[in-house]
């Protein structure tokens, strides 16, 4: 029987890769000078250069989750075409969104009985949760029935690789990832966080490194140290509106490591909204997190 792959906006990919693997994207949504917008992949509620322009502005935003209705609406029409639905989700460790797919895969399990509808929490976020959506449709692509993909992801899910950087600490402060005294001193000395998404799906602070462009070799020196096979495995950078600095950190991967693929794209509004403009992220497939 067929399916469908079924992710969130979290994934941070472009549209035009959404379309190519045949996903369905369930916007979350943001807030930003009183407005609520979707985030969307073809940015037609907000240009994503637009919304990092406004938080450098000083304006404030904050995100909501996707409820068990809005899950319903989706997940429901795949159902009565007669497919099943395999829905990739946004950490447990970072939202409830994937409470909410619980909830609604609940309800329809009672409804559709013959139906297989599976969520699977990816532990994953921005283009680190694209990049385990990236692999479940190509393996689709491939012939790969629901129930081989749902076990391959909770046999690989764990060794998606999460590296993270921010120029700016205040966001982290203001989502009560490090203290205000930390954001103040770590401003005054140049001092950036290096971080990782962990085993349960959290953002962890691991190491800390003395300016931005150590910050960025980091990143690479962690890849180089648990990466598996780089050299035939697709890598995915994100960037909050901070090309140059995701350009420097693709070319680097590329000569120390012999990376031939490498796709780029921006930290979406959701994420950002909580890194701020100026962070940097590298996922890769590696031997653990």
């Amino acid at each position: 029987m067929g399916y469908k792959i079924i992710t969130d906006s979290t994934i941070d990919m472009d549209h035009k890769m959404i379309e190519e693997l045949g996903l369905t994207v369930v916007p979350l949504r943001f807030t930003i000078d009183g407005k609520t917008y979707k985030d969307k992949a073809d940015l037609s509620d907000m240009p994503t250069e637009t919304f990092y322009a406004k938080l450098r502005e000083g304006k404030m935003s904050t995100t909501s989750q996707i409820n068990a209705d809005e899950f319903t609406r989706v997940f429901e029409p795949v159902l009565q075409g007669g497919e099943d639905d395999l829905y990739i989700a946004f950490s447990s460790g970072l939202s409830g969104t994937c409470q909410s797919a619980f909830i609604a895969r609940d309800e329809l399990k009672e409804k559709y009985p013959e139906r297989k509808i599976y969520v699977f929490d990816s532990l994953c976020a921005s283009l680190g949760e694209g990049l385990l959506v990236y692999h479940a449709a190509m393996l689709k692509r491939a012939g790969t029935d629901i129930d081989s993909l749902y076990k391959w992801l909770g046999e690989n899910v764990l060794k998606l690789c999460h590296w993270f950087t921010v120029d700016d600490l205040n966001h982290l402060k203001r989502g009560g990832r490090i203290s205000a005294a930390t954001a103040l001193f770590g401003t005054m000395l140049a001092i950036k966080p290096v971080m990782h998404v962990d085993n349960e799906g959290r953002l962890i602070p691991v190491s800390k490194a003395r300016g931005r462009k150590a910050s960025l070799t980091s990143l690479v020196d962690r890849m180089a140290a648990t990466a598996i096979d780089p050299e035939n495995q697709t890598v995915f950078i994100s960037h909050g509106d901070c090309l140059t600095d995701a350009e420097f950190v693709a070319e680097e991967v590329r000569r120390r490591l012999g990376v031939k693929t490498v796709c780029i794209n921006y930290v979406g509004p959701v994420i950002g909204n909580h890194s701020g403009p100026g962070t940097m992220a590298l996922f890769f497939l590696g031997k653990e997190r």
